[in-house]
């Protein structure tokens, strides 16, 4: 990562947790009231095909005893009702400002694959990792309400992990290595107020 994206990263991450530090402190106690069981919910995410780290984000499902793959419409049904509306303006993902920190992930970049499809498309993701991922990025802004409408649609694991892997791994990938090829501050500087501008209306990217 250029070592001018690092310290925008560092700047603009530092400063979001500064004005939203009573705002998530406040919604954070409001989860612990409304809903039963953690507050976070973690999982594996690959940082490059050779090492994962810890992703964190506010939980929106209920708890089962295994849960992988991608979110699809089998999943349906665990969305908890603070989960609707913290997905809808993608306040679930205000605790990655901690992984943005860490230098896990960068505030624009590849979104975060899963182990699972990183073994799956060695060579594809051998070329979109050598991004650092991001909480946003190009495919997020393209794709995002396509892949969630499509993916609705699926009533099992195995279908929506399918057309996952036929449909938007090679579909995002192309945008992310696009992404790769044109990065600078000013492109990231669009992504973010394109999807603050997103978020702002209400609705999934």
């Amino acid at each position: 990562m250029p070592l001018s994206k690092r310290l925008f990263d560092l700047v603009l991450a530092l400063l979001l947790v500064l004005l939203l530090a009573v705002p998530m402190a406040l919604l954070l106690l409001w989860l612990l009231v409304a809903e039963d069981g953690p507050v976070f919910f973690v999982s594996e995410r690959m940082k490059t095909p050779e090492v994962a780290f810890r992703l964190w984000k506010l939980r929106t499902m209920t708890n089962v005893g295994a849960d992988q793959g991608v979110t699809g419409g089998d999943k349906h049904g665990r969305v908890t009702r603070s989960g609707v509306w913290l997905r809808r303006f993608r306040l679930d993902e205000l605790p990655q400002l901690w992984n943005v920190l860490r230098g896990d992930i960068s505030l624009v970049g590849p979104r975060p694959p899963l182990r699972v499809y990183v073994d799956a498309f060695p060579d594809l993701y051998g070329q979109v990792l050598q991004s650092r991922p991001g909480v946003t990025g190009l495919a997020s802004v393209m794709c995002h309400r396509a892949e969630d409408r499509r993916l609705q649609q699926c009533q099992t694991p195995a279908e929506t992990d399918a057309v996952y892997a036929r449909v938007f791994v090679p579909r995002k990938a192309k945008l992310d290595l696009i992404y790769q090829h044109n990065q600078s501050l000013c492109l990231d500087l669009r992504l973010l107020f394109r999807t603050v501008s997103v978020l702002a209306l209400g609705r999934r990217k």
